[in-house]
C-alpha cells in the first residue's frame, strides 16, 4: 500500500513563510543596501584631499629644514664653545663645581653602558642584525642624559647656565637688556662688571614635557642613522625656543609675543636645537657642552638685538665676573 499523500499547505501558510523569508533577506541585506551605489567622486575627493594635505606638510617642513640649514643659527652651540675657550675668565670661578659635575656625569654614562648596552644590542639585533653594536649607542647616551638632565639641573650646576648666559650678554654690551633681570654693578676702579641678584622669577631647572618627549621619541633609534636623525630633528625642533627662554624673559615677552617671535625664526630654532640635542649625546663632557650651548644662545640673543635696532652700547665689550652658582645642598 503506497504512502498517503502529504496534506497540502493552505496558501495563506505559504504567503507568510515566503514573507517571513523576504523580512530575514531583506534585514541582511540592509547593512549593504545603506552604503548605495559605489561613487567615484568620493573617492576621488578623498584622495585629493589627502594628497594636497601631505604635499601641504612636506612643503612646510622642507622649509623649515631649508630655513634651519640657511639661517646659520645651527652653528651658535658651535660659536658658544669657541667663546667659552677664548673667554676662560666665565668658566674659572666655577670650575671646582664643573669639574665635579663632568666626574659625576662620566660615572653616570659609565654605569648605562655597563648595565644597558648589551642588553639592547641583544634586543637591537632582532631588527638590525649586525648594526646593533652601533645603533644601541646612542640609545645608551640618551638614556644617560636623561639621567644627567635631572642631576646637573637640579644638583649640580644650579643656575650656572642662566649666569652664563646673561654674562656674555654684557659682555656683548647689554647690560641695559641684562639689568631687566637681575642687577648688574660694576667694580671700584675697573670696567669688570659683576653680576648680582637675579631680580625676575628663577626658569624651571627641569621641563617635564621635554622629557617625556624625550623618553617617548627614543625608540627612534632603534632605526640605525635615519631614526636616530629623526630623533635629534624631532627633539631639535620642539626644544629649540627653550634656550631662549631667558632672553624672552628679559625681554618682557608675554605668550603670543613669545610664540610670534619663534614662529618668524621656526627653522632657525630648529637647527639649534638639533645641534644642541645632539651635543647632548657627547659622552661624558654633555655637561660642558651643554654650558657652551647657553653660550651659543646668548651671542645668538646678541646677534638678534644687534640686527633689531641700534645700541649706542653694544659696540663695546666688557669683562664681567660671573657668581659662583652653588648647587643645591652645598655648602
Amino acid at each position: 500500500m503506497s504512502d498517503p499523500a502529504p496534506a497540502p499547505v493552505p496558501s495563506t501558510t505559504r504567503q507568510r513563510a515566503s514573507a517571513s523569508a523576504s523580512s530575514r533577506i531583506s534585514e541582511d541585506a540592509a547593512p549593504g543596501a545603506a552604503v548605495g551605489p559605489h561613487n567615484p567622486d568620493a573617492d576621488n575627493h578623498i584622495r585629493a584631499a589627502v594628497t594636497s594635505s601631505a604635499r601641504r606638510q612636506v612643503t612646510s617642513y622642507s622649509s623649515i629644514v631649508r630655513d634651519a640649514v640657511t639661517s646659520g643659527a645651527w652653528a651658535y652651540p658651535l660659536y658658544g664653545a669657541l667663546y667659552i675657550l677664548s673667554h676662560p675668565r666665565l668658566l674659572i670661578p666655577v670650575l671646582p663645581v664643573l669639574l665635579r659635575a663632568l666626574a659625576i656625569s662620566a660615572g653616570v654614562v659609565a654605569a648605562a653602558f655597563f648595565f644597558l648596552y648589551l642588553p639592547q644590542v641583544a634586543w637591537l639585533a632582532l631588527f638590525s642584525g649586525p648594526l646593533a653594536f652601533a645603533a644601541a649607542v646612542p640609545l645608551v647616551l640618551a638614556e644617560a642624559y636623561i639621567v644627567l638632565v635631572f642631576i646637573g639641573k637640579n644638583f649640580l650646576l644650579g643656575q650656572l647656565n642662566t649666569d652664563l648666559f646673561d654674562a656674555v650678554l654684557v659682555q656683548r654690551g647689554y647690560s641695559a637688556l641684562v639689568e631687566n633681570g637681575r642687577a648688574v654693578t660694576t667694580k671700584r676702579g675697573t670696567n669688570v662688571r659683576v653680576l648680582g641678584k637675579i631680580l625676575t622669577r628663577p626658569l624651571s631647572k627641569f621641563s617635564t614635557d621635554s622629557v617625556v618627549r624625550y623618553i617617548i621619541t627614543l625608540p627612534l633609534n632603534f632605526i640605525p642613522v635615519v631614526g636616530t636623525a629623526f630623533f635629534l630633528g624631532y627633539n631639535g625642533y620642539k626644544s629649540g625656543p627653550g634656550y631662549h627662554a631667558r632672553y624672552f624673559q628679559l625681554k618682557g615677552f608675554d605668550k603670543e609675543q613669545r610664540e610670534g617671535f619663534v614662529a618668524d625664526r621656526r627653522g632657525a630654532y630648529a637647527g639649534f636645537g638639533t645641534v644642541a640635542i645632539a651635543f647632548n649625546l657627547v659622552p661624558i663632557v654633555s655637561v660642558l657642552l651643554s654650558l657652551t650651548t647657553s653660550v651659543g644662545a646668548a651671542l645668538w640673543a646678541a646677534d638678534l638685538e644687534s640686527s633689531s635696532k641700534s645700541v649706542s652700547e653694544h659696540s663695546h665689550t666688557y669683562p664681567v665676573d660671573v657668581p659662583v652658582a652653588l648647587p643645591v645642598g652645598s655648602t
